[in-house]
């Protein structure tokens, strides 16, 4: 039936837009960062602890 038309195009459209934040949301929580060298941080704060005037 033609008249149905516009109805399923909202319906598709819907469902894009849903599958599309989903598939985001995936994406930005799956994201593991890993820290940079951690040995450096390390040694800058050991220097600044003992530091002496």
């Amino acid at each position: 039936m033609p008249q149905m038309a516009p109805m399923n195009w909202v319906s598709l459209s819907i469902m894009f837009l849903l599958l599309f934040y989903l598939y985001m949301v995936i994406c930005f929580f799956s994201l593991k960062v890993k820290p940079l060298n951690s040995n450096i941080n390390l040694k800058n704060k050991k220097m600044t602890l003992n530091w002496k005037w």
